[in-house]
């Protein structure tokens, strides 16, 4: 028996898209799954986008307006990858609302935002994912026991990275990301979240940090009519860009194991350059989510000249197996949404936390709150531990 699960989108931008094709593509993936989403209404505020996305997706309604939305009883869940600096309100009415939130990081602007939906959707005794994806890709999920089997022996030091030139070009249209009031911290809510989560997901909670930003694009032409993505805006007057372009942060993790933590948006040829390296007494482990079915590992107890291994993934790692029969068969990108997607559907119909949880979003919150007291204040911050 599969019962039918009525969803709306809200904010059709990039994600928007992505997180519908996701709930469409649930079925092929996870046919077992006794939820089949359905899709009721979109959600977005630019003059005919809604329509276009009812259009092309098959939403039975559209509308400008959120909060109708939240007042709709077909709608028992929510995706909100609308702009940051609306996540705070709109995922709190959601749950006030008695919806089901998928909502895209960051949760907010800082700690304190994500902490109200947390407690929103505590009182509403609703389920809530968060988009940390790069965590389900199979390889991840794959490094992450040979972690913490003790594979590679005791973890020694790691190094995760974030950079892209999304935003390097000094013609960039200065938007709403680029605003601390509604874009919040930057690179650090962008792209250094993900950092944080993945560095918790690996190897635990981390105990103090300490941390360096810098703007490299200190003013931006402002836009003069609706943009989406990161478009350019040459002729418009400039305004200055009130968040960081970049971050390097030093990690003190709990287990004593130390890391290096940085991401940048300005990195003129570096396209989606994210990965990691994690480095233990007896080996290491790495991946690049540009290669994103390969694991870099090396075993054997040689410790010096010790090879290293190309290391496919395959049905037997994390989620792979809904989607390719063998290993070295690519996964993508949207891939991971619809794992991220058929996770949040399952804590829906089983009534517990599955995959990325609000709980994961305060603590990647609460490490870039840290990393913006530890910037101003030039000196070491402890994070509690769990």
């Amino acid at each position: 028996m599969v019962d039918a699960l009525g969803v709306a989108v809200v904010g059709f931008g990039w994600m928007g898209r992505v997180h519908t094709r996701a709930y469409a593509r649930l079925p092929h993936h996870y046919p077992r799954l006794p939820l089949r989403p359905e899709l009721v209404t979109v959600a977005e505020e630019v003059p005919g986008l809604a329509e276009e996305a009812a259009a092309q997706y098959g939403f039975a309604t559209a509308t400008r307006d959120w909060r109708e939305v939240a007042a709709d009883p077909r709608v028992r869940a929510v995706s909100i990858t609308a702009p940051n600096f609306l996540h705070r309100e709109i995922g709190v009415a959601m749950a006030q609302a008695g919806k089901h939130l998928w909502i895209e990081k960051p949760v907010g602007l800082s700690g304190v935002d994500a902490r109200a939906v947390v407690d929103a959707v505590a009182a509403a005794g609703v389920q809530a994912a968060v988009g940390f994806n790069y965590r389900n890709a199979p390889a991840v999920e794959s490094a992450r026991e040979l972690i913490a089997s003790g594979g590679i022996g005791r973890i020694t030091h790691a190094r995760v990275r974030l950079l892209s030139d999304y935003a390097a070009h000094p013609d960039g249209a200065l938007t709403w990301r680029y605003e601390r009031g509604r874009g919040g911290s930057g690179v650090l809510g962008d792209l250094a979240s993900h950092g944080a989560d993945l560095a918790y997901f690996l190897l635990g909670d981390i105990a103090s940090l300490a941390a360096d930003t810098a703007v490299f694009v200190p003013e931006r032409a402002r836009p003069t009519g609706a943009t989406a993505g990161h478009t350019l805006a040459a002729g418009g007057a400039r305004g200055p860009v009130e968040n960081e372009d970049y971050v390097s942060c030093l990690l003190r993790f709990a287990s004593g194991a130390r890391g290096v933590l940085e991401a940048c948006r300005v990195s003129v040829g570096e396209q989606n350059n994210y990965g990691f390296e994690v480095h233990g007494t007896e080996g290491a482990v790495s991946w690049d989510f540009r290669r994103m079915n390969e694991l870099r590992v090396s075993r054997g107890g040689l410790y010096q000249d010790q090879p290293v291994s190309t290391v496919y993934v395959g049905p037997g790692d994390g989620e792979f197996a809904a989607f390719q029969p063998g290993a070295a068969n690519a996964m993508g990108y949207d891939d991971l949404k619809v794992v991220e997607a058929y996770r949040f559907l399952r804590s829906v119909a089983e009534g517990k936390p599955y995959g990325a949880t609000l709980a994961d979003a305060v603590r990647a919150a609460g490490v870039l709150d840290a990393m913006g007291v530890s910037a101003e204040s030039r000196g070491w911050v402890d994070l509690p531990v769990s």
